[in-house]
């Protein structure tokens, strides 16, 4: 890394040729004498942009990296933080959506040591975006911020304006995003314990088209599910295993319903029968959403074991409401919140039970986890 360099603008592109020289003109006036650079990572847009970047190359520190054989918004970023030679990283967007007179205002913070992961942010106060955005554009951005709250300390982690120290970021090979909020990614699986936003303008796009469409909207759902996986691996673990217990249990009342309706059969033998549907749609959800980074196992011995450990819960569940309604007074007398125990301590039977010895976990995973970076 060369000393004298400050700063690397990390500018992720793809069919941008309109944007590229006015975006390293704003740039370039916002920054003045700082020694900077400025990478372009192109996916293989042969619109010119490689033409457009040798073009201005001595007015400006600019130069570009062309991918031919990786795509993705999120993985161009982490190529240019890879290739950058500055102490410090601003990431931004190309379409001039995020105003570069905010750069400054992000390395004093950085470099006064006030925080140490800045985001552009529209919903701090003086913050804000244009009049033009309509209502649900405005509630999607909405929901998708809220959604990552937990997980983070800012009110704008959606931003794809953001800047922090090179030292700080994780390694590269613990970051899996999905889609393209890559900021979220780096934000929450680095090492930063003061992140913080400086107020920005958010403009809307001038010159080429939006690349964000409802697949992205789709993958940025399950790159949410990834990063609360990371954050807290237990208590999403958990959230999710009861998701999966609730379906089951419309589909054990479904069946234990259907049985007798349809069939006639006494309500114990529909009772006893329904246990099985819901017993493997359990088994299949969880194998598929809440332990799909694990180890599949073979299908029917792991599905052996889900019912073996299902059937413990179940006594579990049973015989703690036998207990509690006729040893508990104030069970006796609320004989539905005894009910509630029951199923409680039961489901916390089953998920610790699949966690451990049903649904385990792949060898890498455990290696990864012993090299999780402290998040306190």
């Amino acid at each position: 890394m060369s000393d004298a360099l400050t700063l690397s603008v990390v500018i992720p592109t793809y069919k941008e040729v309109l944007n590229i020289p006015l975006i390293s003109k704003a740039v370039g006036e916002a920054l003045g004498d700082m020694p900077y650079e400025v990478i372009f990572v192109d996916d293989n847009s042969q619109d010119g942009s490689v033409e457009a970047v040798e073009k201005i190359s001595h007015q400006y520190p600019v130069r570009i990296e062309v991918r031919t054989e990786e795509r993705g918004l999120s993985t161009a970023v982490m190529h240019g933080i890879d290739q950058a030679k500055g102490e410090y990283i601003v990431v931004m967007d190309a379409d001039l959506s995020h105003p570069a007179t905010a750069i400054p205002k992000m390395l004093e913070k950085l470099i006064g040591g006030d925080a140490d992961f800045i985001v552009g942010s529209r919903y701090v106060k003086g913050g804000s975006f244009d009049e033009d955005w309509g209502f649900f554009r405005l509630l999607n951005s909405k929901i998708a911020t809220w959604l990552a709250l937990p997980i983070c300390h800012v009110k704008d982690p959606m931003s794809g304006f953001f800047s922090f120290k090179r030292s700080n970021m994780p390694a590269m090979h613990m970051l899996s995003p999905l889609g393209y909020k890559i900021g979220l990614e780096i934000m929450v699986k680095g090492r930063f314990k003061k992140p913080a936003e400086v107020p920005i303008h958010f403009i809307d796009r001038e010159h080429g088209e939006s690349k964000l469409d409802f697949k992205e909207q789709l993958l940025y759902l399950r790159h949410l599910r990834r990063l609360y996986r990371f954050k807290f691996p237990a208590a999403s673990e958990f959230l999710q295993f009861g998701m999966v217990g609730g379906t089951g249990f419309l589909v054990d009342t479904f069946f234990y319903w259907a049985l007798q309706t349809f069939f006639g059969l006494n309500h114990t033998v529909a009772r006893a029968i329904s246990f099985w549907p819901a017993v493997t749609w359990n088994w299949f959800w969880n194998r598929t959403l809440t332990f799909s980074d694990r180890k599949k196992g073979k299908k029917l011995s792991q599905w052996l074991g889900f019912v073996g450990t299902s059937l413990y819960g179940f006594a579990i569940n049973v015989g703690s409401y036998h207990l509690l309604t006729d040893y508990v007074p104030f069970f006796s007398e609320n004989k539905y919140l005894a009910l509630m125990a029951g199923v409680l301590m039961g489901m916390g039977f089953n998920f610790m039970a699949a966690r451990i010895f049903v649904f385990r976990k792949l060898d890498e995973e455990v290696e990864k986890e012993t090299e999780r970076p402290d998040h306190h």
